[in-house]
Formats: structure tokens, C-alpha cells, sequence
């Protein structure tokens, strides 16, 4: 016989108690010992509510990234664990973009394509225009319109974002025009100055007999206090007439400009501008076309490269062509050039790209896909800490207003977009913001902590402070954060951020702990089994925590192990049982819970053949078996109150496909109803199926195809009548109608 202690052990129900403090060590120094100076006051759990394994199990679906969606079968709702291959989704692939490319990295160029310098001026060389011009791509009624208004105006601004190929515009235009030679001017060149130094430029160098002068002024440095006024393209145009001169600047979006006309310049599609390359660079148009055809050409055009990638792009199939590089390489070059774009936004200074900028550039990583709003809050909290970092003596300062959202989306190469964000009170439609390519969070990520070891100190607090946060999709995206980290380096991973969350007192920290081991696991980081079965034996019962939840979550795809590791630990339980203060019941009811989660994935056939084996092994896997299906009985469709029951649906699907479930559920059920210690609970379940069934016709039918499986013999069949004739509806209202039809269906024994 089972003491009251073991019946307490089982009895399904929320996991919502507090945890106890632990007298085991923490064996962590100096990491554990800053977070721990984040938890607050002494006893900060007693005012924390805990989360149960299943509502903890949504808010991970509900809110991991699309590089590492988590999710179960139809039972639960999502997809399967590490099935969705879509994107960058699936361990392996993801594991492969996080760890980089496996070859050297180059950065193939093309003279004349790539944006200038800063200072760049100077004569550009005609083999340049005419290799450019001989490439170019535009519809020729834009470019015949562009043509009219440069030859009418002798000045034209061309207005677009960086990277689209509005310096390669300027310079074909004036080679149409015939312009010689072309000079390129200082970007840094003030407004006021612009006819001045466009005709000092072309003092110098010869001009071919009857052929006009050209300038390119690619991309405009402008502020505030220096806007570019149309009084200096008017002054501009008169000297340029005079010379016989034509001038194209190249402004961003967000130049100051004041009354200036401007033509807005839009990227020309990559793959015609990568067909327009390869022409130059091939001989022959089927060779073009086969490369054109290949799986990585259409999987690099797939990505929304910028058109200097593309340019060289080409230049690298052409190499191919002539059989200089391998298949290899062509395959590898969209992951290299997405590194090299992520390594070049951190190597910039400061004048370049601000600090700041660089922030919202990591939390877009870890929030891409996310509310906007949410992404630039959290950076400007991630901005103070790389501060404090560059200058631990000075006060940290944020500025409250003149952030343009589409400079900063524009710098990172994202979108912005509407769309639903699932909350506690239902979906909710946001503004979000996401990464043009899905691969870049991850190897921004590991840029970040690989190559620049300095900001981790930053990022660490950062994560931390996530890990406080109320909101879930704060906490699930420090989680995943960590488990890129975790992907790229486990050793400190590990030990700077999961072991101080996995042994801190507060419950939030622990499970971003068990999240962050989950995703790290999902996305192909090794070693994860093997540290949650050590946590499962260690003295820590923080650790064990952790470990069992974390089974809970990984057990669907080695559900043998995960089983075996529960088992040992419900045995380990009930060395205690003898004492009541002993006894771990918080830990009892993980476990049930992490059966019950076990038995609703993927896996559940699997499981469900596991349990019935070893059901009878000894009382602790008896009674973990029983409170765990009880448990699971509780869940219902989308976690309504009248939703239909999980384990019924998956039931009646059994019996449609002659499956385990056919048997097993039946099985556990009686196994439920006959023992002692779990027979009221499990009646309680039956009870709320049978008030689900009196407004489901659907939950109706599959009771009554159920009921007379649960019948074996005579106890069994007065158990099952004593409750359909005598439970009362709710509130205490009369017996469900349904109770006495239900009742008709039981087997007289």
C-alpha cells in the first residue's frame, strides 16, 4: 500500500507550487553570483506564480523564432519537432548556417560596381563605363525619361537606398549621353559649393573634340544645417551650361533635401541584372542559360541579395564556367556574402555606423519576426549596456526621439510588415519587423559573440535582464538567443548564462534555462542529452528541474531515454517518501507533467507502448505512469474549457487506424479508475468529459464509444453507472441529459 504521501505524489493537477529553496551547492562563482544579485529579495519565488509544463510548452510554440519553430502533432497543434524544413527551420540546417561556412571567406569584387569610398574623387576610367554600361539593366522607357530630363537640366537627383545600383545608373547615363571624361566628386562636398567644385574638377584632364563633360556626386553627404537647396542646382546648371557639362548626384531616402526635384530610383529585379553580367563574362547564350538554371542560382536569387552580390555573383559563375572554382563554392557564396555583409556592419566606426545602430542590429537577431516597437525598446536597453562597456565611468544615454525607422530596417536589410502576435488574451495584429533573409539572425548572432568578444559583458546582462521580463515572448527570445549562442559555443554558454539561469531560486530564470536548452537541442547542438541526464541525478533539485522539464520537451524524438530518465528520477523521489517535509511533491508533479506532455507528441503511440510495459515495474512508475495519463486526460483542443479532450480525439483516431492508442488508452484508463489512490481524480476527468459532451455531439460520440471499453467487470461497471446516474450538472444544476444515454452504452457485468 501506497502511503497518503505517494497519493499526493500523483494526484493530477496544476504543477503551480512554489519551489523550495535548495541546500545543495551552486558550484557556480562569478557568474552565478551576478545573476543572483538580479533576483531581488530573499524569497522573490513566493511572490512568482509558476507556470505548468503545458501552458510553458505554448508560450515556447507560440513565440520561438522561424529559425527554430518548436512544435508537436495534430494532438497539440504545430508542427513536428525539428521537422519544418522550410526556411532556415530543421536542426541541421539551421546548425550549418549558425557554425558559417567551411571554406575561406573572399569577398569577390567588381572595379566600378561597389559604392565608393567616402573621399573618392577623381577621373573614372572609360574601360569602367563601358563595362558598366555594357551590363546595365533599366527599362529603356526609364532610362529614355532620365535621359530627357539630364539633357534638359543638366542636373539630376537620383533618390534610393543604398546597395540598388543608383551609382551605376549615374555613370550609364552620362556614357549615353557620350560624356568624357567623367569625374567623380567628394561626397563630403558641401551644397553651397556644388557648381564651384563640378567645374574645378573638369579643369582638369582632356575632352575628347564635341563630347561633353560628366560628374557623379554618389550619395551626397547632407545635414541639417547643410541641406541641399534647389538654389545650388540652379547655380549649378549655369555653370554646366557654360562648360558643356552634366552632373547626376545620388542622394539616400533620408537626405535633407529643400524643393529639390528628385526621380525616385528603383533597383533594377537581381535576376535580370545577374543575366545581363553573365553575358559579358560567357561566350555563348546556353551556357548561360544552363547556369542560370542551376539549384543554387535560383537559391541565390531567392535571398533578395543586394545587386553588388549579384555582380559578383556573376562574376563567380563565369569563373565556374571556365571551371576555376567548384560547385562548392557556388553553393557556398549566398552564406558568404551574408557573413561578410554582417562582419562589415560591425567593423564599421563609429561615424559610419553608430553604436546604437549596432544594437538594434542584435536585437533584431533576437527578435526578428517581432514587434518593431518591442525590437526598438529592448535595443535601446541592450545600447546602454554596450555603453557602460565602452565607457564604464560615464552615464549612459539613450536619445528619446529622431530614430527613423526606415534608415534603421533600410542599414539591416529588413522589412516591415502587419501581422498577428499571439498574447495571453488572444492574437493581437502588430507592426514587426524581420530580416529580408531568414539566415541573417543567426549569423549575426554568432558574429557578435565569436568575433567580438568584448560586447559579451553587454550581451550577457542584456539576456539577463530579458530573463526578467514579464512578457513571454521577451523570455522565449532570450531563450533562443542563448541557444544560438549555445550552438556556436557551448563551454560559455553554458557557464556565463544557462547554469546561472538553471540554478537561480526564481522559477522565470529557470525555465529559460530549460528553453534555452531545448532550442540549443533542436537546432542540432550536441551534448544536450547528455547534460540533462546528469541534471537529472544531480544533488541540485534546481538542476533536476530543469531536467525533467526539459525532457518534457526533447523526450518526443528519444522517447525510450527521456521515459527511462523520469523513471529513475520518481524512483530517486521516493527514497524521501517516509518524509513529509522531505518529499518533493513540486518535483512529483513535474514529472507527471512531462509523462503527460510525452504522451500528447508525436511520440505518444511510442510512449503509450512504453508506459503499459513497464507500468507494473514498482510503485514510483506506477504511480508516475497513472498521474501522468491523468494528467494528460485534462487537456483539451486549443485549451478551451469545452474543448474537445486530447486524449479522446487521439482515441477515436487510434481506432480509425488500428493503432496503439486503440488498446493503451483503454488500458491506462481502467488502470486509472481501479487504483486507489487516483480514482476520485480520474472520475473527476470522466465527469468533466461527460459536461463537454452535453454541448459536443462530437465529444459525445467518442465517449460513447470509449465507456464500454472501460468495462471489464463488475466493479468497473457499478463504478462507471454510479457516476453517469448520480454526477450533477454544473453549478449544481440537474444531470446532463447526456449522462443517461451515455449510461446505455455501459456493458451490464
Amino acid at each position: 500500500m501506497s502511503t497518503p504521501d505517494a497519493a499526493e505524489a500523483t494526484r493530477p493537477g496544476p504543477a503551480d507550487a512554489p519551489a523550495a529553496s535548495d541546500d545543495g551547492k551552486d558550484g557556480r562563482d562569478g557568474a552565478a553570483k551576478e545573476a543572483k544579485e538580479t533576483e531581488g529579495a530573499e524569497g522573490s519565488e513566493d511572490r512568482e506564480q509558476a507556470q505548468t509544463a503545458w501552458s510553458a510548452r505554448r508560450d515556447l510554440i507560440d513565440h520561438s523564432p522561424r529559425t527554430m519553430r518548436f512544435g508537436g502533432d495534430a494532438r497539440i497543434g504545430g508542427s513536428v519537432v525539428a521537422g519544418d524544413q522550410h526556411g532556415v527551420s530543421g536542426g541541421q540546417v539551421t546548425g550549418d548556417v549558425i557554425m558559417g561556412t567551411k571554406t575561406e571567406i573572399h569577398q569577390w569584387s567588381i572595379s566600378g560596381f561597389s559604392a565608393p569610398s567616402a573621399a573618392a574623387s577623381g577621373e573614372v576610367p572609360q574601360t569602367t563605363l563601358d563595362r558598366l554600361a555594357a551590363s546595365f539593366v533599366a527599362a529603356e522607357a526609364t532610362v529614355e525619361d532620365l535621359l530627357a530630363r539630364l539633357r534638359r537640366d543638366r542636373v539630376l537627383v537620383l533618390s534610393g537606398a543604398r546597395f540598388t545600383g543608383r551609382r551605376t545608373a549615374a555613370l550609364t547615363l552620362l556614357h549615353r549621353l557620350g560624356a568624357a571624361p567623367v569625374h567623380t566628386l567628394d561626397r563630403d562636398t558641401d551644397p553651397g559649393t556644388l557648381a564651384e567644385r563640378a567645374t574645378a574638377a573638369g579643369e582638369t584632364g582632356e575632352r575628347p573634340q564635341g563630347r561633353p563633360r560628366g560628374y557623379v556626386l554618389a550619395d551626397l553627404a547632407t545635414r541639417r544645417d547643410r541641406p541641399l537647396r534647389e538654389h545650388h542646382l540652379l547655380a549649378a546648371r549655369d555653370r554646366l551650361a557654360a562648360q558643356d557639362a552634366y552632373l547626376v548626384v545620388t542622394v539616400g531616402h533620408t537626405a535633407v533635401l529643400e524643393d529639390v526635384p528628385v526621380v525616385e530610383w528603383r533597383s533594377p529585379p537581381p535576376a535580370d541584372v545577374l543575366a545581363a553580367h553573365l553575358r559579358t563574362r560567357v561566350s555563348d547564350e546556353e551556357t548561360t542559360a544552363k547556369l542560370l538554371e542551376l539549384p543554387d542560382v535560383t537559391e541565390f536569387l531567392s535571398r533578395s541579395h543586394q545587386l553588388r552580390e549579384v555582380a559578383n555573383f556573376a562574376q563567380l559563375l563565369g569563373r565556374h564556367a571556365a571551371g576555376e572554382v567548384t560547385e562548392d563554392a557556388v553553393a557556398q557564396f549566398s552564406l558568404i556574402s551574408l557573413e561578410n555583409q554582417v562582419q562589415e556592419w560591425f567593423e564599421e566606426d563609429e561615424a559610419s555606423i553608430h553604436l546604437r545602430d549596432k544594437a538594434f542590429l542584435v536585437a533584431l537577431a533576437a527578435f526578428d519576426d517581432g514587434p518593431y516597437a518591442l525590437t526598438a525598446e529592448l535595443s535601446d536597453l541592450l545600447y546602454r549596456f554596450l555603453q557602460k562597456t565602452q565607457n564604464p565611468v560615464g552615464v549612459p544615454e539613450v536619445p528619446v526621439f529622431g530614430t527613423h525607422i526606415g534608415k534603421r530596417l533600410q542599414l539591416a536589410r529588413a522589412e516591415r510588415y502587419e501581422d498577428d502576435e499571439h498574447t495571453e488574451w488572444g492574437p493581437v495584429t502588430q507592426q514587426k519587423a524581420r530580416f529580408i533573409d531568414d539566415r541573417a539572425s543567426l549569423v549575426l548572432l554568432r558574429e557578435v559573440w565569436t568575433g567580438h568578444p568584448s560586447a559579451r559583458p553587454a550581451l550577457i546582462s542584456w539576456l539577463r535582464q530579458l530573463a526578467d521580463d514579464g512578457r513571454p515572448l521577451v523570455r522565449t527570445r532570450a531563450a533562443s538567443t542563448v541557444a544560438v549562442l549555445a550552438r556556436t559555443d557551448l563551454p560559455s554558454a553554458m557557464a556565463l548564462v544557462i547554469e546561472p539561469w538553471a540554478t537561480s531560486n526564481r522559477f522565470r530564470h529557470r525555465l529559460v534555462a530549460v528553453n534555452s536548452l531545448t532550442l540549443a537541442h533542436l537546432i542540432d547542438t550536441p551534448n544536450i542529452p547528455r547534460i540533462l541526464d546528469e541534471w537529472s541525478r544531480h544533488e541540485d533539485r534546481r538542476l533536476r528541474w530543469v531536467a525533467v522539464r526539459a525532457y518534457a520537451l526533447i523526450g518526443p524524438e528519444r522517447p525510450e531515454q527521456a521515459l527511462a530518465a523520469l523513471r529513475t528520477a520518481a524512483r530517486s523521489l521516493y527514497d524521501n517518501l517516509g518524509d513529509r517535509d522531505a518529499f518533493d511533491r513540486e518535483m512529483a508533479d513535474e514529472l507527471r507533467e512531462a509523462v503527460a506532455l510525452l504522451l500528447l507528441s508525436e511520440a505518444g503511440d511510442t510512449v503509450l507502448a512504453e508506459l503499459r510495459t513497464h507500468l507494473d515495474d514498482d510503485r514510483p512508475v506506477h504511480d508516475l505512469t497513472i498521474g501522468g495519463f491523468v494528467s494528460a486526460c485534462r487537456h483539451t483542443q486549443d485549451d478551451e474549457r469545452y474543448g474537445h479532450p486530447l486524449v479522446l480525439g487521439w482515441y477515436v483516431r487510434s481506432v480509425t487506424d488500428r493503432t496503439a492508442g486503440a488498446q493503451g488508452v483503454p488500458f491506462l484508463w481502467r488502470a486509472a479508475l481501479g487504483d486507489p489512490n487516483t480514482t476520485r481524480y480520474a472520475l473527476d476527468v470522466l465527469r468533466a468529459w461527460v459536461l463537454i459532451a452535453d454541448r459536443s455531439t462530437t465529444t459525445e460520440w467518442a465517449l460513447a464509444h470509449l465507456l464500454p471499453t472501460l468495462v471489464t467487470t463488475s466493479p468497473e461497471y457499478h463504478r462507471l453507472g454510479h457516476l453517469l446516474r448520480t454526477m450533477p450538472g454544473e453549478d449544481g444544476a440537474a444531470p446532463p441529459a447526456v449522462a443517461a444515454r451515455l449510461l446505455t452504452t455501459l456493458p451490464i457485468r
